[in-house]
């Protein structure tokens, strides 16, 4: 990663004192001209909110490469379906702004659903294949809304970089392939999963779960080490592979699962055979809580 420049007197005071928070669209996409103007470089950590320690990571990442972070709180309408959690969906703004603080977050855009979406709206950005298939399934309309609304955040932030996590990766498959198609003047750049102590992936649904299908959610991670280990020890043949993640995953009293898909890493099209990379893809419900996770798995 490239170092962050020493700010010059030319900055033009972009560079905020204090951390700010900016509502108004058309303020946010002003300032970020500026910015740029000034040769100044943006990273950009688009987010629901609800912060935790993965959304901490991306913001630190963006604060070493880039010159000015801004992190966006937007809780998209546009991604959820029908049946899906929206209203419930968790917000807690005051420990959103202490955590993006701490990780060193320059700007916050809290843009209002009327501002992103209004009246007259009738554009949408709808990428293909990619979102098809895994978790286009149980969920046909949420890669519409996510092309969408990173589409609009992009053209509002005008990021020289945007920061997601690996733990949602058909959502940064979809972004990549989109801003490719697009010629969008921007590199997406993916970090890590941070995990909890027990391995199971941060996310913001996982305040939703019980005790007890908190104790057993660690079952998804268990089962991509194991997916691991098997290709590690040699085993290419994916059904096998799979039957035993998800044998592992039936253990457990509480876990349904949607599904676990060993994939290619850049279409995402299921395979038979790993022969030097793949990506193994797990969605599972525990109640109604829905939690995805996955592992890169390389043929020693």
């Amino acid at each position: 990663m490239r170092q962050s420049r020493k700010l010059s007197p030319r900055n033009g005071g972009v560079k905020p004192k204090e951390m700010r928070i900016i509502s108004d669209s058309s303020e946010m996409q002003t300032l970020a001209n500026r910015i740029r103007e000034t040769d100044l470089l943006i990273g950009f950590v688009p987010t629901m909110g609800y912060l935790h320690e993965g959304h901490g990571s991306l913001i630190r990442g963006a604060r070493q490469q880039s010159d000015i972070v801004v992190l966006s709180i937007f809780v998209n309408p546009t991604q959820f379906g029908p049946a899906e959690d929206l209203d419930k969906y968790p917000r807690d703004m005051e420990r959103d702004k202490e955590i993006a603080r701490e990780a060193g977050t320059d700007y916050i855009f809290y843009p209002e659903a009327r501002d992103i979406y209004t009246s007259e709206f009738q554009t949408y950005v709808n990428v293909e294949k990619i979102t098809k298939s895994h978790c286009g399934v149980s969920r046909p309309t949420h890669f519409r809304g996510v092309a969408t609304v990173c589409t609009k955040l992009f053209n509002i932030v005008l990021p020289h970089w945007a920061f997601f996590g690996q733990k949602d990766y058909q959502q940064c498959a979809v972004i990549r392939r989109m801003v490719k198609d697009l010629n969008m003047n921007l590199e997406i750049i993916v970090l890590p999963t941070v995990r909890e102590a027990d391995g199971l992936a941060m996310s913001s649904r996982n305040v939703y779960l019980t005790p007890e299908e908190r104790k057993q959610a660690t079952c998804l991670y268990e089962s991509l080490q194991l997916a691991k280990n098997m290709v590690r020890a040699g085993r290419t043949d994916a059904r096998t592979i799979l039957m035993a993640m998800r044998e592992h995953i039936k253990r457990k009293p509480l876990a349904s699962i949607d599904y676990v898909s060993i994939a290619d890493t850049d279409t995402l099209q299921e395979l038979e055979t790993i022969r030097t990379e793949a990506v193994a893809l797990l969605a599972v419900y525990f109640g109604k809580t829905r939690l995805i996770d996955n592992e890169i798995l390389r043929v020693m």
